[in-house]
């Protein structure tokens, strides 16, 4: 089917009409007149909904477009040790991301900050614009508790039921018994688990019960949210215990990282809080889609000034690569930060150049004296290989900034991650644009006029 060029056109007509909806302003007016009849509607972007699944298309705005609460937090180390302090903290700030992602705040960034004895976690929360209801959500100590089932059938089975608060009843084993919780990898199977380590009173605690509920689960809850439910196989007296499963390292890490912020609870008073007002962000964004609309309308020009009807035909294609990159956006909730739109811009020049490599090359053919169209085929094709190394090379440099393993040695700001995000779907997106859509457009309606 890709290899026919007319039906690869009616597929990228499809994309097209699809993003175009996709891609519809929020809450936009049209009002008009025509033919007597006055036309008065809001008009908004769909809502998905397939087998269950509900996704509402919406613009995500960081901090600095939305407004909100910035606050930053001091973690109070004073009973901590040394050598657990790291921890600590990555738990505090697990706990937090965690809290403000189920109230429902929209694209938080939550990140943390050591320097000298200092340790701090920063949150910023797009949409709070009240700090002291941000504080109160963000401020609270991690509950870890361990509970038994009450349903003698999902004691049995060891079935894990949500909601099930309330078939469930604690067995008086919190997160002040627990000593810490660590990822290892088991000397018989090489596999990674997670070790429980109780203190004195929890060790008790946690024999008493394990001795109590052999061949049934137990589940562990933080902050009332079930975390896992591991069934006890024997009674465990020594104060140490394994989850096992089928877990990968990264699961496992996470899991033990959670079961820390119950076991490390650090109070954390705020340092630092303000309000970042929406009206500044509105602002930049408007002088950023005029110094865009600008630059693409200049972009479009020189195309078409400087290769014709080729370049009328990669215009085309950026009006593509512009729907699907913002519709991609939409769809996969990235947050759009003023770096972020700058990345998108740079990645609109970055998106031609796919096209001035393919039609300077076209014209080198051309005066080697091969016909046009092998010449056109063959500027594709040569072309590629320093379209393929000048992208990858910026792919690399976007997954860098973007960290998405958390390095402390790369960046981790939120408003860098959102100039990487935003560069990487585009640039990938003009790979697309560039070379698939570009040389249908070619093949269907430029050889037609040379033939």
């Amino acid at each position: 089917m890709f290899r026919n060029p007319r039906r690869v056109l009616i597929l990228l007509f499809l994309l097209t009409a699809v993003f175009a909806v996709v891609d519809l302003p929020e809450n936009y007016r049209v009002k008009f007149s025509l033919f007597g009849r006055t036309v008065d509607r809001i008009i908004n972007p769909p809502t998905l909904r397939l087998f269950g699944w509900t996704k509402e298309i919406k613009t995500s705005l960081g901090l600095d477009l939305a407004g909100g609460s910035h606050v930053v937090l001091e973690a109070d180390m004073k009973d901590i040790k040394a050598s657990d302090r790291v921890t600590a903290l990555e738990s505090a700030k697990e706990v937090i991301d965690r809290r403000v992602n189920f109230f429902g705040v929209s694209e938080p960034v939550v990140q943390t900050a050591i320097s000298e004895n200092s340790y701090r976690i920063i949150v910023e929360l797009p949409g709070v614009n009240d700090v002291d209801r941000a504080i109160s959500l963000i401020g609270q100590t991690a509950l870890l508790d361990f509970r038994e089932f009450t349903d003698p059938d999902e004691a049995t089975t060891g079935a894990f039921v949500v909601p099930m608060l309330t078939n469930t009843k604690s067995v008086g084993l919190t997160g002040r018994d627990l000593s810490r919780a660590s990822m290892q990898f088991s000397p018989q199977t090489g596999e990674p688990e997670v070790q429980l380590e109780f203190n004195g009173d929890g060790g008790k605690k946690f024999a008493d019960a394990t001795t109590r509920l052999v061949g049934k689960p137990i589940a562990i809850f933080l902050d009332e949210v079930p975390l896992t439910s591991p069934v006890v196989q024997t009674p465990i007296l020594d104060g140490k215990a394994v989850i096992t499963g089928t877990f990968t390292q990264e699961a496992a890490r996470t899991l033990a990282l959670q079961l820390n912020a119950g076991a490390l609870p650090v109070p954390v008073h705020p340092v630092e809080q303000r309000t970042v007002e929406a009206t500044l962000g509105a602002e930049s964004v408007a002088k950023s889609i005029t110094a865009g609309a600008i630059g693409l309308g200049f972009v479009a020009i020189f195309m078409i000034l400087q290769y014709g009807r080729l370049g009328l035909i990669a215009d085309m294609a950026l009006v593509l690569y512009g729907l699907l990159s913002f519709g991609v956006f939409r769809l996969f909730n990235i947050t759009l930060t003023l770096p972020g739109i700058a990345g998108f811009l740079l990645s609109i020049g970055m998106a031609v150049d796919s096209n001035i490599l393919i039609f300077e090359r076209y014209k080198e053919e051309l005066h080697a004296g091969k016909p046009w169209n092998i010449a056109m085929e063959q500027a594709f094709g040569k072309a590629w290989d320093s379209i393929r190394d000048a992208n990858f090379t910026t792919i690399i440099t976007s997954l860098i900034l973007y960290n998405p393993g958390n390095w402390n040695m790369l960046p981790s700001s939120g408003l860098v991650r959102g100039f990487a995000a935003t560069l990487l779907i585009g640039v990938l997106m003009s790979l697309f644009t560039g070379i698939v859509a570009t040389r249908t457009l070619i093949r269907v309606f430029y050889k037609e006029k040379r033939v």
